[in-house]
């Protein structure tokens, strides 16, 4: 395996500012502060054990016992008497509970109930009410239950984005009802098409005067939703722990708002900085270096990070936040220019704070099973289909240039693992004493007179679909590099060694953007990073289409 630089993190010494421990996550000061300057505390009962006591902020002194009796504290200097070595001065070390803790003077049984309403979130109120709304038509037309249930299944999709269900920070339906209304139409017109191709006027009428009414259930069940989930927040049952991450003046207004308004879900924790910051330690202390972040979410049980702003570069945030420990939290960040307005408007806001959710890449989970399955069906159908071009290619290497026809070459997969990649044999091989170099221009004189038209038209890279069968490639996906060069790019340009979080590609998006050859290797990476952040089925679907026209119509390499 290839070590990554860019990949690795090197975790700083911890500042001597940072806190040990965090309060609650409302940020509510500590209820264990020192006494006040000459109260005296409650006499102690006979036999009790012995306590320790605080020191108080006037000259107080102790009366030792000889029984196991709690000592005794005197506000007035006179009788002071020294200390024993035989009941030392100590003070207790602060503790306090994980995020998000039950109150413990409530009863048993409430607790418990508390505790699994905070396990709950928002998607498992909202889908299921949704899809028993859209179901319901079937009441009164279940002569219509297959239109219906398309449309229900069709308007989920659209609802989710295609993915899991979140509730938005400033929770309003009359915010959410233009983009609502629109999928919710646009579900229903592409299940009314099919209806009205299959059936008379009278059973489109029945689906459409079906579906208005379940449109605006929908509605009237979002409030209802939406009003409970609001409630859960304001009493603090629905409270996600959050790290700040910077303690700039953003973060402190931030982590304010955050304390006084509940509604919004947040409870902060504390902040990650590599400087002291401005945030108000009563709300949040700074808990770490941002090296730390990983091990202070890990530390407050967050399930939150929000970026703001701080003494933070921007090459270590993006390592930080790349850290697989963090992958399940959900990250949101604060535009560097939130004072302007974008054109498509504000993703989501905290009073007057425009917040961006930021998208992990979909690189596990279903999107990535239905992407190794269509790697396993196109390559295995290609090498069929292209069989005899193959044998053809390979016999006009064997004559034009003897030796080997396949040349095999190590370089560099997914998260820095070596394969042995493939490829029709288009150069002569490096004599002895000879270094490959890296690029087009280096090489030409070794190109053959076969290896040009076959580079040119990239059937020498053909052979390569059996790497994607075998899986140690992708159909789309960033280009595979040599060792040697992998380690030369990782230190040399900022998110290189990012491009191996997910298999190398045949095709990529840096070849279809004009980026093969003799080109930029920074300008590469971003793009492959880029494709890596952005991955859908349909973007592959275009790389493959814009690759064919590459091949027609391009210069090749």
């Amino acid at each position: 395996m290839v070590s990554l630089p860019t990949l690795k993190r090197t975790r700083s010494t911890r500042d001597s500012d940072v806190v040990t421990t965090h309060p609650s996550p409302l940020g509510s000061p500590d209820s264990s502060a020192p006494a006040r300057t000459g109260a005296s505390p409650a006499p102690a009962r006979p036999g009790s054990a012995p306590t320790s006591t605080q020191p108080t902020a006037g000259p107080v002194s102790t009366r030792p016992t000889a029984g196991p009796a709690s000592t005794q504290q005197t506000a007035g200097p006179a009788s002071a008497r020294p200390l024993t070595t035989s009941q030392p001065l100590t003070t207790q070390p602060r503790t306090t509970p994980a995020p998000l803790a039950t109150d413990p003077d409530e009863p048993a049984p409430a607790a418990r109930a508390i505790g699994v309403l905070r396990r709950l979130r928002a998607w498992m109120l909202v889908l299921p009410v949704d899809l028993l709304i859209l179901l319901s038509p079937i009441l009164w037309a279940p002569q219509q239950w297959k239109a219906i249930v398309a449309m229900a299944a069709v308007a989920l999709v659209l609802l989710t984005g295609g993915g899991r269900y979140r509730a938005r920070l400033h929770l309003s339906v009359l915010d959410e009802l233009p983009a609502l209304l629109r999928n919710l139409l646009t579900a229903a017109a592409l299940v009314g098409i099919v209806v009205a191709l299959r059936h008379d006027a009278d059973g489109l009428m029945i689906f459409l005067h079906g579906a208005a009414i379940a449109m605006a259930m929908l509605v009237a069940g979002r409030f209802v939703t939406t009003a409970v989930i609001n409630s859960s927040r304001r009493r603090k049952i629905t409270r996600h722990a959050t790290v700040l991450v910077g303690g700039g003046q953003v973060a402190a207004d931030l982590a304010r708002y955050l304390a006084e308004r509940p509604r919004y879900g947040l409870g902060v924790v504390g902040f990650v900085d590599n400087s002291a910051g401005v945030v108000d330690r009563a709300i949040a202390p700074r808990l770490g270096a941002l090296d730390d972040l990983d091990d202070v979410v890990a530390r407050t049980h967050a399930d939150v990070i929000l970026l703001a702003d701080g003494d933070l570069d921007e090459v270590q945030m993006v390592a930080a936040l790349d850290n697989p420990r963090l992958a399940s939290v959900d990250k949101l960040v604060v535009p560097r220019m939130h004072m302007l307005r974008t054109k498509g408007g504000m993703d989501d806001h905290i009073g007057s704070i425009p917040v961006m959710r930021i998208a992990s890449p979909n690189l596990s989970g279903f999107g990535a099973f239905a992407k190794r399955s269509i790697d396993i069906a196109v390559s295995g159908l290609a090498l069929l289909v292209l069989s005899p071009l193959l044998g053809v290619a390979a016999l006009a290497v064997r004559m034009d240039g003897g030796g080997s026809v396949i040349f095999r070459q190590t370089r560099v997969g997914r998260d820095g693992r070596t394969f042995e990649c493939l490829k029709l044999r288009s150069m002569r091989p490096v004599r002895e004493g000879e270094e490959a170099a890296w690029g087009t221009a280096n090489n030409t004189n070794r190109i053959t007179k076969v290896g040009a038209f076959l580079r040119r038209s990239s059937i020498d890279e053909l052979p390569q679909l059996w790497n994607v069968l075998r899986g140690d490639m992708t159909l789309v996906g960033p280009r595979p590099e040599r060792p040697t060069f992998v380690e030369q790019f990782s230190a040399e340009h900022t998110g290189y060694a990012r491009r191996h979080r997910m298999r190398t590609g045949l095709t990529g998006m840096a070849q279809v953007s004009g980026l093969r050859g003799d080109t930029s290797i920074a300008d590469r990476a971003r793009a492959d990073n880029y494709y890596i952040e952005n991955w859908s089925p349909y973007l592959d679907i275009k790389i493959v289409l814009r690759t064919f026209s590459e091949v027609l119509f391009g210069k090749g390499r």
